[in-house]
C-alpha cells in the first residue's frame, strides 16, 4: 500500500503500554514522517533511563524534563510524537500538543496494557504490588485529559498495528478534509 501524505505533526498520547511507541514508528514510515518518543530523547539527553530520574529526582522534576522535551520537539516539522503516558498531566504540555499538531488518543483496555508491560522492568509507576490497581487509577485519573485535547480517539486493544495504521490514516485524511481551518503544523 503506498504511503500517504498527511498534513502537518501527529501526537500520540495514551497510557504506558497503549501502542504510541510501536504504531508511532508504523505511522511515522507510512507517512513519510520522522518518529520521535519523548521518553527516549530524555534517556538521550541525560544518559539515564526514566526509571533512574525517578529514583534520584523523583517524578516533579521527571515532568519538568518531559515538558522542556515536548516543548522542543513540537516546534518541528511533520513529526509524529509518542508522548509518555503522563504528559498530558501538565496543562502547559495539553496545551502544546492540542495547538502544534494532531492528537491522537491511543486507548487500552487495562488487560491488554497488563498483558503488554508485564515483564517491563523500565516503568517506574508499575513497580508496586498491584499494577492493575495502579493501571485503573491512572486511566481514571487520565482518561479524561487525553480525551480532551484528541482529535482522534482510537482503541488499540488487540489490534493489527498495520491495520491500526490504515484506519488512522483513514481518519486522519477525513479528519483533516472536513478541518481545512485546522492549520498544519
Amino acid at each position: 500500500m503506498p504511503a500517504m501524505k498527511l498534513a502537518g505533526n501527529l501526537f500520540l498520547v495514551g497510557l504506558m503500554g497503549a501502542g504510541k511507541t510501536t504504531v508511532g514508528r508504523a505511522l511515522a514510515r507510512r507517512s513519510g514522517k520522522t518518529f520521535y518518543d519523548s521518553d527516549y530523547e530524555i534517556e538521550q539527553r541525560t544518559g539515564v533511563r526514566i526509571a533512574t530520574i525517578f529514583d534520584i529526582e523523583g517524578e516533579r522534576r521527571f515532568r519538568e524534563r518531559e515538558t522542556l522535551v515536548i516543548s522542543e520537539l513540537v516546534q518541528q516539522r511533520d513529526i509524529v510524537l509518542g508522548t509518555g503516558g503522563g504528559a498530558i498531566l501538565s496543562p502547559v504540555n495539553r496545551q502544546l500538543l492540542a495547538s502544534h499538531g494532531t492528537v491522537i488518543y491511543l486507548r487500552a483496555s487495562i488487560d491488554d496494557i497488563l498483558t503488554r508491560t508485564q515483564y517491563c522492568t523500565n516503568r517506574p509507576l508499575l513497580q508496586t504490588a498491584d499494577p492493575r490497581a495502579k493501571l485503573e487509577a491512572l486511566f481514571a485519573e487520565r482518561d479524561p485529559l487525553y480525551r480532551e485535547i484528541a482529535d482522534i480517539v482510537i482503541d488499540t486493544t488487540q489490534q493489527n498495528v498495520s491495520l491500526l495504521v490504515c484506519q488512522l490514516e483513514d481518519r486522519l485524511s477525513r479528519l483533516q478534509g472536513s478541518h481545512p481551518e485546522h492549520p498544519p503544523a
